[in-house]
């Protein structure tokens, strides 16, 4: 029983609900990114460069084939440069805005950090209590 309950104060404190919901949150900012990505910011570079879908872009290593009642008999084999593309800038703007959230919490921390004076440790106030005592 004791396995059960040291799983269940782990799972509720605050720092594992704080990191679930932080990945619940980023697997849809994730997707927010991707639909960005593909829908607004590819289809006009992809105008900008001749009229190019980025999807379509593949290297194909082997061709399909089909058998001769025109049936798939093989899918091709292709290498996605396209995806590759749009998943590269999808991770650079991820990355970005992540960096810029930890960039403000971490000045946010420091601002707090410098505007609020260390307390001194019970020890510290007490010996120096004894020493003015001793001073009068």
């Amino acid at each position: 029983m004791g396995i059960f309950k040291e799983f269940k104060d782990f799972a509720t404190k605050g720092n594992v609900l704080d990191l679930a919901v932080g990945i619940i949150i980023g697997g849809a900012f994730g997707k927010i990114v991707s639909s960005l990505v593909a829908d607004v910011i590819m289809p006009p570079v992809g105008y900008l460069v001749g009229g190019l879908d980025f999807k379509d872009i593949k290297i194909v290593l082997h061709p399909a084939s089909l058998d001769p009642t025109g049936a798939l008999q093989k899918a091709a084999v292709t290498i996605n440069i396209g995806n590759f593309i749009q998943n590269t800038v999808d991770f650079i703007i991820i990355a970005f805005a992540i960096f810029i959230v930890v960039k403000a919490a971490n000045a946010m921390k420091k601002s707090q950090a410098a505007t609020a004076p260390a307390e001194p440790p019970a020890e510290v106030k007490l010996l120096s209590e004894i020493r003015d005592l001793l001073k009068k």
